[in-house]
């Protein structure tokens, strides 16, 4: 049993540090913050590999991380608990799916539907004195459809992108998606 532990967090670290390394690969940043990266995809792999109470550790701990060294663009105390330590402490639910067939696609989807929300909520709490009037050539005038957007237009290709990367990886990997390496 300590032996799993001790794996567990060691995992957890590497994979921490892994995603910390990967969010500053960035495909594109919006002005505002937020930005298409593929950083999420090792913290999403070790949920669903540990399950929730460590995955939510491992969560918590990027998004700390994230607040620190990723520049932290935030309105106050209120935006950086919101934008980063919740909003990517919400990724561990996807840890509810851990060791189930298939359970890393859901688990992504669950993850990254969690953290759209609490972004969708900093967006029009906190930011919407700040809405402007245009995003991608669209007027907006309704804080809940602009940070929607906003928010949407990040999250859901980070989903995606995660989601076919785990595609790709699934057959390959099953054995550790499913943690059967750990079986001894």
């Amino acid at each position: 049993m300590k032996h799993e532990k001790l794996r567990a967090l060691c995992e957890g670290a590497i994979m921490v540090a892994l995603a910390t390394a990967l969010s500053y690969l960035k495909l594109f940043e919006l002005p505002q913050g937020g930005s298409v990266c593929i950083g999420m995809l090792p913290i999403l792999f070790y949920c669903t590999r540990w399950g929730l109470k460590d995955g939510l550790i491992a969560s918590f701990a990027y998004g700390l991380l994230q607040l620190i060294f990723d520049g932290a663009y935030a309105w106050g105390w209120a935006s950086m608990l919101l934008d980063y330590l919740v909003a990517f402490a919400v990724l561990g639910f996807a840890g509810l799916f851990a060791r189930k067939k298939g359970g890393v696609f859901i688990g992504t989807v669950v993850g990254c539907v969690l953290r759209f929300i609490v972004h969708f909520i900093s967006g029009v709490t906190i930011y919407r004195i700040y809405e402007p009037v245009e995003l991608f050539n669209t007027t907006f005038l309704n804080p809940y459809l602009y940070s929607a957007a906003y928010n949407g237009s990040y999250v859901g290709i980070d989903m995606i992108l995660c989601l076919v990367i785990f595609a790709i990886l699934y057959k390959p990997l099953y054995k550790y998606f499913m943690a059967l390496d750990l079986k001894m």
